[in-house]
């Protein structure tokens, strides 16, 4: 056999491992009863996930994108292999689209309102003693009455844009379908994605082999299949405007609007669109898009809704301890030298400072390299314990090609996961092994632009490491 044949075929061998992988991954009931397994798991998944992109640099270029389009089909594949095992969100998403169907407001009642007794079934509320003891993901609402849905006395936080998509999947759905319709619509929405990244890839000349770190992550198949998390969408949205945005500032705003109605978190990308951009008219254009889209997607729901729109969102941040830097492993990095009462705003500030370096340093043609800086920068800052948030990180990732922000995602994972079987020091041991890759990884970089710098074809330094090549 010959090299390029063997190369592409140790590069499916590592996807085939992956995929393997990835079934009893989806599968392992131990996210409550044996962490420690499951950690495992996704050990094994994340190893073989970096053998298999590695592998892909040797891959000859005509292959790349067959092999990219068909591990992004496969990892989607293993994802449906089970239901959702390790969060209990997309239930939520399925009461919500049922609730609109039957044209109430997912905001003016929670699921255990007995006003909506009504809508209840077996399914989302199970009913017996034996069905709701010894079910640590179900909670009692009522005498003989549980539910899979998580916080049920508290009303939903998702913005418009994910209400709409959980309406329309339960009007597409047949009946009986339960979790496996919002799991299909992650796998195309991850899918789609990919698709995505592939067309904006091609479009500015570059090299595809980056979008299989969205394709083929483990985090994929577990948190937008598996989990069937909204942030998906939010991430094809978030994509398509960081496309757009470099030409069309407005088409751009809007694609960033609806990414924000959709998952709130994208609005931590505004700074790196604006990156570079000096003229005010551009940035209007951008800011008041967004902000017009996101108003007119909460629209429709103020005027049918008798309940605040926002539901449980400012319960959920002092819940998750975002106010409160003294609980939920939020700020875990800031607090082993600041004050926990610091750690707001150091953020704040760093946050700022951030913001107005990719602004005056960035490269307006490329807003996603300054986009991965804020939005990791965030990560770190923040600790999130959730590893679905960190799906939009890695898309950032395939579309800027600097694979060590990755570890982010891995450090997410473990504060999900890992820590219920090692402890909470999981949390900054974690996120710190992540931060320190990042820097060692930029420092590297810096190092290998200074060397390169004097032999430049223009003849002098180029301004910016991230600039594009050309004079």
């Amino acid at each position: 056999m010959n090299r390029p044949r063997l190369r592409v075929a140790l590069t499916v061998l590592l996807l085939a491992a992956l995929t393997a992988v990835l079934v009893p991954a989806v599968r392992e009931e131990g996210y409550f009863s044996d962490p420690a397994a499951l950690t495992w798991w996704y050990a094994a998944a994340w190893a073989l996930f970096g053998a298999a992109v590695w592998s892909l640099r040797r891959v000859p270029a005509r292959r790349v994108v067959p092999l990219v389009l068909a591990g992004a089909v496969a990892c989607c594949v293993a994802g449906l292999a089970g239901p959702p095992l390790t969060s209990t969100d997309s239930f939520r998403y399925a009461w919500d689209g049922r609730v609109q169907a039957a044209g109430i407001s997912p905001y003016d009642h929670a699921p255990a309102d007995p006003e909506l007794r009504a809508l209840r079934d077996g399914w989302l509320f199970p009913r017996g003693a034996a069905a709701c003891a010894g079910h640590p993901d179900r909670v009692v609402i009522e005498p003989g009455v549980c539910t899979r849905i998580n916080r049920p006395a508290v009303h939903t936080i998702y913005p418009p844009v994910a209400e709409g998509y959980f309406a329309l999947v339960h009007a597409l759905s047949p009946p009986g379908v339960r979790h496996k319709a919002l799991q299909a619509g992650g796998a195309l929405l991850a899918l789609a994605v990919t698709g995505a990244l592939l067309l904006v890839q091609r479009s500015r000349g570059a090299q595809p082999r980056t979008a299989a770190y969205w394709a083929w992550c483990p985090a994929v198949a577990v948190e937008a299949v598996n989990n069937a998390h909204v942030d998906v969408l939010a991430v094809l949205l978030s994509v398509a405007a960081l496309g757009v945005a470099v030409r069309r500032r407005a088409l751009g705003g809007a694609l960033f609007g609806l990414a924000i109605a959709a998952k709130l978190l994208p609005a931590v990308l505004l700074p790196g669109a604006l990156a570079g951009v000096r003229r005010w008219r551009d940035a209007a254009a951008l800011l008041a898009s967004a902000a017009a889209v996101v108003g007119l997607t909460y629209l429709p729901y103020v005027l049918a809704s008798r309940s605040s729109v926002f539901g449980y969102l400012g319960g959920y941040a002092q819940e998750e301890g975002y106010e409160d830097p003294g609980a939920g492993g939020r700020y875990a990095l800031l607090r082993l030298v600041l004050p926990d009462s610091c750690s707001v705003p150091a953020v704040a500030v760093a946050m700022l400072a951030v913001a107005a370096y990719v602004w005056w340093r960035g490269n307006p043609e490329q807003p996603w390299s300054a986009a991965l800086l804020v939005t990791g920068t965030a990560f770190l800052l923040l600790t999130p314990g959730y590893s679905w948030y960190a799906l939009l990180l890695i898309a950032l990732v395939a579309l800027d090609g600097r694979a060590e922000w990755l570890g982010v995602a891995v450090a997410g994972a473990a504060a999900y996961v890992s820590v219920r079987a090692l402890g909470e020091q999981t949390v900054p041991v974690a996120y710190g092994l992540a931060g320190a890759v990042v820097l060692t990884a930029s420092a590297v970089r810096r190092r290998a632009a200074g060397r390169a710098a004097p032999i430049s074809r223009c003849g002098r330094s180029p301004r910016k490491p991230s600039s594009p090549a050309g004079c």
